[in-house]
């Protein structure tokens, strides 16, 4: 089976943890004792029914103000398909938190309130999911069950949600579903309440929606993460680097180059968790051996000659700040990229992005937390990447306070 790595985004009560707990629940994936132990939690809490929210919400602090704060995430699967979610929070303050878990999201559902409608945090995580290029959104429409099941009020909060996600330019598909989280209306069950709804329950989309093509399996890159050096009898000459392919197809007796000091090789053989393998695509994690002796180390990357990266010490990037501390121009940071890590330093900020109308505030010459923007940064050393539209892996990186250890931002490359 495959696997769907989806995220939960909306404002704050919209009822994101409720969903991940009915469809869990709808769907046969908790156990009875799960089940149990939220029944009594609910019930010494005075609630009427059993709050299904309670399934991700597991922090003290999350159960005494009901909300989300930090990236709750759950494994399920169905005979269709393995799922991971991640359950975010709806919170402004908590927007880096959103950021993390929809990182490596194939889908992302945005849950909207039907007595609200559209608002700012509705805008605000679509915008971030169309930044870290996720191209599949669900608009949920929540609390159906609290609008009489309004056929009208859903169409008109579709529409409103279309005419802002018209100038998003990487979702390529958008879903929408009515639904009540709390009774469980098309979530996992086709609802009787909304008979002028003719298409499939979320969990039915979640089953079927085709995500295939996000891998880049045109450019090769590995960047080497581990030099494997056995030094036992059985294995005396092996020298093999392992890591997890990052795009593209390597074969052996394929051509590489070795950057960034150019040396050229092949490839011997590859090496999978089970033995050998006659080609490495990506994601997969596995150990390349090579027909010539280089010296290569972690940080390094193996790429092939007719699509190489760009190798640059200007860095053009578009970065979330994560930090209560703001940032300063020209503070030096750490730069963390797949598995290597450098030196850098802000040169300029060159706008902040205004989440309710998209435009560009100029003019600005730092960030605080949460604030959205581009930069240039220059690096100590060039890196080797790609820009994150063409490749998630190599088009990423996050900055490092040198002092704290703290990761204050989250870059993706232009």
């Amino acid at each position: 089976m495959d696997l769907l790595r989806f995220t939960t985004a909306g404002s704050v009560d919209d009822g994101k943890s409720t969903l991940i707990g009915r469809l869990l629940y709808d769907s046969k994936s908790i156990f009875e004792d799960q089940f149990e132990a939220m029944e009594e939690s609910s019930r010494r809490r005075g609630e009427e029914c059993v709050n299904l929210a309670l399934l991700t919400d597991g922090l003290k602090a999350e159960r005494e103000q009901g909300i989300t704060i930090d990236v709750a995430y759950r494994y399920f699967a169905t005979p269709k398909r393995k799922f991971i979610i991640a359950d975010t929070p709806g919170h402004i303050q908590y927007t880096r938190n959103m950021v993390t878990g929809a990182s490596t999201a194939n889908l992302a559902i945005i849950l909207i309130d039907a007595r609200k409608g559209v608002i700012e945090q509705t805008k605000r995580h679509a915008f971030i999911a169309n930044l870290l290029r996720i191209q599949h959104l669900v608009v949920a429409v929540n609390k159906m069950d609290l609008v009489d099941y309004s056929e009208k009020i859903y169409h008109q909060i579709v529409g409103d949600f279309l005419n802002f996600a018209s100038r998003l330019d990487n979702i390529v598909e958008i879903t929408d579903i009515p639904i009540s989280a709390l009774n469980g209306d098309n979530v996992v069950d086709k609802s009787g309440n909304m008979p002028w709804y003719l298409g499939a329950t979320l969990l039915y989309h979640l089953e079927h929606v085709y995500v295939g093509g996000e891998e880049n399996h045109v450019d090769a890159r590995f960047p080497v993460q581990w030099v494997i050096r056995p030094m036992s009898d059985e294995w005396h000459d092996f020298r093999g680097y392992a890591g997890r392919v990052a795009g593209g197809v390597f074969k052996p007796g394929d051509e590489v180059t070795v950057l960034p000091s150019g040396f050229t090789t092949r490839v011997k053989s590859i090496h999978g968790p089970v033995g050998e393998l006659l080609e490495a695509f990506a994601p997969q994690s596995v150990c390349f051996t090579l027909t010539d002796a280089i010296d290569i180390s972690r940080g390094d990357t193996l790429v092939k000659a007719n699509n190489p990266p760009r190798v640059s010490q200007t860095i053009e990037a578009m970065i979330c700040w994560f930090s209560q501390k703001p940032m300063l121009p020209r503070e030096k940071w750490i730069v963390r990229h797949t598995t290597h890590e450098t030196k850098a330093i802000i040169q300029e900020v060159k706008y902040h992005v205004d989440i309710n109308s998209l435009h560009k505030i100029e003019g600005v010459e730092s960030f605080n937390m949460n604030d959205i923007g581009r930069i240039s940064m220059r690096t100590a050393v060039p890196l080797i990447h790609d820009s994150y539209r063409r490749n998630r892996t190599t088009g990423s990186f996050i900055l490092i306070d040198p002092g704290t250890h703290e990761t204050v931002g989250a870059g993706m490359i232009v």
